[in-house]
């Protein structure tokens, strides 16, 4: 059977909340790690996320 192309990853804070979103990611294309500038609701502005593993 073949992989499949899109992977579940978990986007978390830096600002240390423990707040994440959950992200789909096209393995093939996209190699590199995503990073990206978004609502944390926890601590009430735009924070960096990083990508992580799910687990």
């Amino acid at each position: 059977m073949a992989k499949p192309q899109t992977q579940l990853i978990k986007m978390v804070s830096t600002a240390d909340t423990g707040y994440f979103y959950v992200k789909k990611k096209n393995t093939r294309n996209s190699t590199e790690k995503f990073e990206f500038k978004k609502y944390d609701p926890v601590a009430r502005k735009h924070v960096v996320f990083k990508e992580s593993k799910m687990k």
